[in-house]
């Protein structure tokens, strides 16, 4: 039977191999819990208290793949770190075996809090503490392996899938545009050479993980970055993500450079999930929208317009682990409603 009042947000979508039980998703934030004192065992009460109250799927926060690519004392790289994740997902699925939880795998590239940190060329952000160390072949090669690794290590760990990256001034996102990737060779100049690194990463982790793993790639579907991503170039490299085997695509908004607020209390509700729904169209596989949705009807409208098949809400679920479980029981009065303040809630 349809839910009555959210008949969208609360219907599953099938995946071919799998299926999502509704369309809410906790999106990835970094809640400092990565880092803490019996972190993991922390984290593993968290999202079970999001998966016991009704959620669809869950992507954590973002684990590097290999120590340049940053984070915060946290990696996923060696068998030993895998099974430490263990307990996340063991937890989460004790919760509700339906529910899908899937590693964000997030190299942060010229953005890294390390003096080791790499990039397609030698240009340090505005909001960067280093200039970073231009990769050569083989440095590009074991970034690319690294990520596959990770990704097999996030399987062996019980992870449902894996959440690449592919936006916000991070590595993936700095071999697109021209401004960050200044390369002569074919990792760099036309746009065909600028997609290599993200399409090799990604048809590199779909063979490390089989074909029954849920594949997400986060794509900048409007970075506001001046010499950015044209539409054309977005629309390039969305079809391509898709033929390299992604079954997701998640739409990102904004490098964290620009200027532009995207997820401050000032932006209105839902405002950039039209530009998802333009790109949906190009695409044709389930596309996951987010900022600024903040109560279910927000998101029901949002699917009901076509916008997308899949609504994240992250903030609004750390403001409300029962945010899921009261729209479905009609006590929306009762939610915790994210108000996009930003004070580390």
């Amino acid at each position: 039977m349809p839910h009555a009042r959210y008949p969208r947000l609360f219907s599953p979508l099938d995946l071919g191999f799998t299926r999502l039980k509704n369309r809410a998703l906790m999106g990835s934030m970094h809640t400092g819990l990565e880092e803490a004192e019996n972190g993991f065992e922390k984290q593993a009460i968290f999202f079970a208290e999001r998966a016991r109250n009704g959620v669809g799927m869950i992507i954590t926060g973002g684990i590097p793949p290999n120590v340049e690519a940053g984070g915060r004392g946290t990696k996923l790289s060696m068998p030993e770190e895998a099974a430490q994740h263990r307990v996340i997902t063991e937890a989460v699925h004790a919760a509700d075996p339906d529910v899908k939880i899937c590693l964000q795998i997030l190299h942060t590239g010229p953005l890294a809090r390390t003096p080791d940190c790499v990039a397609p060329s030698a240009i340090r952000s505005r909001i960067a503490a280093y200039v970073p160390r231009e990769l050569d072949e083989a440095g590009i090669e074991k970034q690319i392996a690294d990520f596959a690794n990770c990704a097999a290590l996030a399987k062996s760990a019980g992870y449902d899938g894996v959440e690449i990256i592919g936006s916000a001034g991070y590595l993936i996102s700095t071999f697109l545009v021209e401004k960050t990737n200044r390369r002569t060779d074919r990792w760099g100049g036309s746009f065909e050479n600028r997609m290599r690194f993200p399409l090799e990463v990604l048809k590199r982790v779909r063979a490390a993980v089989g074909r029954d793993f849920i594949l997400i790639f986060r794509i900048a579907a409007m970075d506001m970055l001046q010499g950015g991503m044209s539409w054309d170039e977005v629309v390039t490299l969305g079809k391509a993500v898709v033929d390299a085997g992604v079954n997701i695509v998640s739409t990102h908004f904004c490098w964290h450079e620009a200027f532009v607020p995207t997820i401050a209390t000032m932006v209105p509700r839902a405002a950039f999930t039209q530009v998802t729904g333009r790109l949906r169209r190009e695409l044709g596989v389930p596309m996951i929208t987010s900022n600024r949705i903040n109560m279910p009807q927000v998101a029901e409208d949002v699917l009901a317009r076509g916008d997308a098949d899949i609504v994240s809400m992250a903030r609004p679920m750390l403001a409300d682990a029962e945010l899921v479980r009261k729209a479905a029981e009609g006590r929306e009065d009762e939610i915790n409603t994210c108000i996009a303040c930003n004070q580390a809630c």
